[in-house]
């Protein structure tokens, strides 16, 4: 009975994680370009009572064996990098967003390259594509002043009509990035990633060449969180850590019992 009290604790500490990762996938539904936690778990080792194969006379071996298990612990937060559905905001804009793999490349201010999925950018007050914390895309590239209108390409041209000219101008190439385990990446907040050894090291490229995917100026990708299953998964975690409580308080009473039989 005190080892039940022990192994019930563990779950539920288990699904508080559960819960917890949960929430953070519903708060974050709205929040272009985020991808969502899913947590793993796994049993806790076992107290073994007797082994499978146990001899049970000279001729014979038990079956199987009495091994009794001691919880559940969280093993990992895996982030899942489906795609999101992409909504359309306007040409005119800086707004881009990757059909398939790949990721932007962000210069932090102390010159780390950070990765990220979201693509709302707009230029700051030299003109530099920036995010909506003022960090630059990478390549940087400035936008000429007097340009009345933007175009990037799907393999991340960009261009800039100038104001009394008749053709468009290059002025750089968005190139995207991707990773052999993605997921092994660190998530630092604000949509952005590091690479870590786990994630190995990113490869460039140009949009829509060696698997990487394609980017589509105007459009932006909203979160691929599913409302219905966090909301499935949280009515399970929360229903999971009631049956936890509920096995403490089993073994609780149990444990009441058998305290009062010498009364």
């Amino acid at each position: 009975m005190i080892r039940s009290l022990h192994t019930a604790a563990t779950g539920m500490i288990a699904q508080q994680t559960q819960i917890d990762v949960t929430s953070h996938n519903i708060a974050n539904v709205n929040t272009v370009g985020y991808k969502k936690n899913r947590a793993e778990f796994a049993d806790l080792m076992y107290q073994v009572m007797k082994y499978a194969g146990t001899s049970t006379s000279a001729t014979t071996l038990s079956p199987s064996g009495i091994e009794v298990g001691l919880g559940a612990r969280p093993t990992a937060v895996t982030k899942i990098f489906t795609s999101g559905n992409f909504k359309s905001t306007s040409t005119e804009s800086f707004d881009m967003a990757i059909t398939g793999n790949g990721f932007f490349q962000i210069q932090l201010p102390d010159g780390t390259t950070a990765y990220t999925r979201n693509g709302l950018f707009t230029k700051d007050n030299e003109g530099n594509i920036v995010n909506s914390d003022g960090y630059r895309l990478l390549p940087e590239m400035t936008v000429p002043e007097g340009a009345i209108n933007i175009s990037v390409g799907t393999d991340g041209t960009v261009s800039v009509m100038l104001a009394g000219e008749q053709e468009e101008t290059q002025i750089g190439q968005i190139e995207l990035v991707q990773f052999i385990n993605p997921a092994g990446l660190h998530s630092m907040g604000d949509n952005l990633y590091l690479e870590t050894g786990a994630s190995g090291a990113p490869v460039a490229g140009i949009a829509g060449q060696d698997g990487l995917g394609q980017i589509r100026h105007g459009f932006v990708e909203l979160s691929n969180v599913q409302l219905v299953e966090e909301m499935t998964d949280l009515i399970t975690g929360q229903r999971a850590y009631e049956a936890g409580s509920k096995a403490i308080t089993t073994s609780d009473d149990m444990l009441a019992i058998v305290n009062g039989l010498k009364r």
